[in-house]
């Protein structure tokens, strides 16, 4: 088993950032991949980003690439996302997720373990 607790929202301006943090216990990291998965009002849970622990690879969605930065801190099994010039369009429920295994899948449907999630609203 495995839990996360996802913190760091709240409500910024646009052009701001945030830092998100996804906090698990419960078993090693070595073994899983983390994502980042955000969910806006009306529309379907989109994948955002993802580390695989046990090498430390990154994956972005294109959306985000160059604005959002994923990091891993071994130390703490902590995850982070970086999230810099903050849009209103990034305005959504954003979720860390984890499963064991080696591929990372966009999928939120291949992820068994989730946070409760963290509220990001950006005003413009």
């Amino acid at each position: 088993q495995v839990q996360l607790v996802e913190s760091g929202g709240g409500l910024v301006q646009a052009g701001d950032s945030l830092r998100l943090s996804c906090a698990a216990s419960g078993r090693t990291f070595s073994t899983l991949v983390i994502v980042w998965f955000r969910q806006a009002p009306g529309k379907e849970r989109e994948f955002v980003a993802a580390v695989r622990w046990r090498d430390g690879s990154l994956y972005y969605a294109d959306s985000v690439k160059g604005q959002f930065t994923t990091s891993r801190d071994i130390a703490k099994n902590t995850v982070y996302l970086q999230m810099n010039s903050l849009k209103p369009e990034d305005t959504a429920v954003y979720y860390c997720a984890a499963d064991s295994g080696w591929y990372v899948s966009r999928a939120p449907g291949s992820y068994d373990y989730w946070g409760q999630g963290t509220q990001v609203t950006v005003s413009s």
